[in-house]
């Protein structure tokens, strides 16, 4: 066991409804961008509006003839959530120049990407199938198409990672459960490389019915679809559903120290808890998303790290669930010494939608990226915060540096689910001990 092993964060990668790859969708989400569209295919239902990826065959769009990790055939065998997973895990590898090349170094690197529902439009589509033409007509690729576990599965498949593999399902705290599972993986010396993310690609007329009957999509901007994902304004009337993916590469300081890798943050705490309270809703003071925070920022200052300067929040946009966080962020807020500059909130959803098993690692995709270039991203169509004038908050609603000139020292991204799940991760600015491993500006 090796439980006082650094983790850190070498590379990162992204396929979301503001577009595919870092490079892409970074700019976007700073300058205010939205991936919030009005669907035909939803027509009818109370809700019509959706974040999907953009496909096509131009630049920051989602092509699966140019994913290295994909062949020719492979859209027609494989899920759109799992083929998501593997063009974000192609752009994660390549970030962190790691292309393991011996038997030693790929029996040591591993896969966690998880799914909240997986394929439902296969499942749909079989049955539909098996209805109308019987059980002989059902498609042979339809369990490895709809199972959650095929993402990681393609993964581990096409890179030749032969480490742990691993598929949490915490609904939409999923993502960032890949994050922890495989920090934990790391520091028990079960791997020394693990490829943690979620994916997803739900926006399905049955899912949004689904959603809809538990009246937690939005309904009310419907022509208006750029302003329908809107987190803690009090104008919200509930989610918008995004899908995509995000896997981040995480690795020992040993490790990346040994092979030269540039540091972009270092993952270090991580906190999980439950609700025991309710299948969908959440405490209306937050319970057990302070639990989790705090949980998070214990191990973070065990490990040197005593200063949280931002959060990306949860934050749905749905009326009790922003409430609840917002309440459990300012009481976070609270426990730090007199005079301490606000906490700088902001929730990404808005961009995005929401990603459902996805959206905790698109999320602390967004932490990284603002800790590595001091930038903070915005969260747009926040015209009247709801609750007012909770103390020790500051919203951010203009991508960009901190207003007040701070530097961003560590952050925390939040990620809960139904059920009661709770998941916060902690991350700092990369501050390397000692050479070789680098930082670039």
């Amino acid at each position: 066991m090796r439980f006082g092993e650094r983790i850190v964060v070498t590379g990162v990668g992204i396929v979301s409804p503001l577009g595919v790859g870092v490079r892409t969708v970074w700019p976007r989400l700073l300058a205010g961008g939205c991936g919030v569209k009005r669907l035909e295919s939803l027509r009818g239902q109370t809700s019509e509006v959706a974040a999907p990826v953009p496909r096509g065959s131009e630049d920051g769009e989602f092509d699966p003839a140019r994913c290295r990790l994909m062949a020719p055939g492979d859209a027609q065998t494989i899920a759109p959530f799992a083929q998501f997973a593997l063009a974000a895990a192609a752009e994660a590898l390549d970030s962190a120049r790691w292309a393991p090349a011996t038997d030693a170094e790929r029996e040591r690197t591993g896969v966690a990407i998880g799914s909240g529902i997986g394929s439902l439009a296969d499942i749909v589509d079989a049955s539909d199938t098996m209805r109308e033409r019987g059980p002989r007509r059902v498609s042979a690729y339809f369990v490895p198409r709809m199972l959650v576990n095929m993402a990681a599965g393609h993964v581990s498949i096409r890179a030749g990672l032969r480490g742990p593999l691993s598929c949490p399902a915490t609904a939409c705290a999923t993502g960032a459960s890949a994050v922890s599972d495989a920090a934990l993986l790391l520091m028990s010396g079960a791997a020394d490389v693990m490829l943690a993310g979620g994916a997803e690609a739900c926006i399905e007329p049955l899912a949004i019915a689904g959603f809809g009957k538990l009246r937690a999509v939005s309904t009310a901007y419907n022509a208006s679809p750029e302003r329908a994902s809107r987190p803690f304004d009090a104008g919200r009337d509930g989610f918008v559903m995004g899908e995509g993916a995000a896997v981040l590469v995480l690795e020992t300081e040993g490790h990346a120290r040994r092979r030269g890798a540039t540091v972009l943050a270092e993952l270090c705490g991580f906190g999980l808890s439950a609700d025991a309270h309710h299948i969908t809703a959440p405490p209306d003071n937050g319970a057990g998303a302070l639990r989790t925070m705090r949980t998070a920022l214990r191990m973070a200052e065990a490990c040197g790290h005593p200063f949280v300067d931002y959060v990306n929040a949860h934050a749905t946009s749905t009326p009790q669930g922003d409430a609840a966080e917002l309440r459990a962020i300012s009481a976070l807020a609270a426990d730090r010494p007199a005079g301490s500059l606000p906490l700088l909130v902001s929730a990404t959803k808005g961009a995005t939608g929401h990603l459902l098993g996805g959206a905790g690692a698109l999320e602390a995709a967004f932490t990284v990226l603002a800790l590595h270039h001091q930038v903070l991203p915005p969260t747009i169509n926040l015209e009247k915060p709801e609750p007012a004038d909770l103390p020790g908050i500051a919203h951010v609603t203009v991508g960009g540096a901190p207003a007040d000139g701070r530097p961003l020292r560590a952050a925390l991204s939040n990620s809960f689910g139904f059920g009661g799940v709770n998941v916060s991760l902690c991350f700092a600015r990369w501050a390397p001990a000692g050479a070789p491993v680098t930082q670039d500006e």
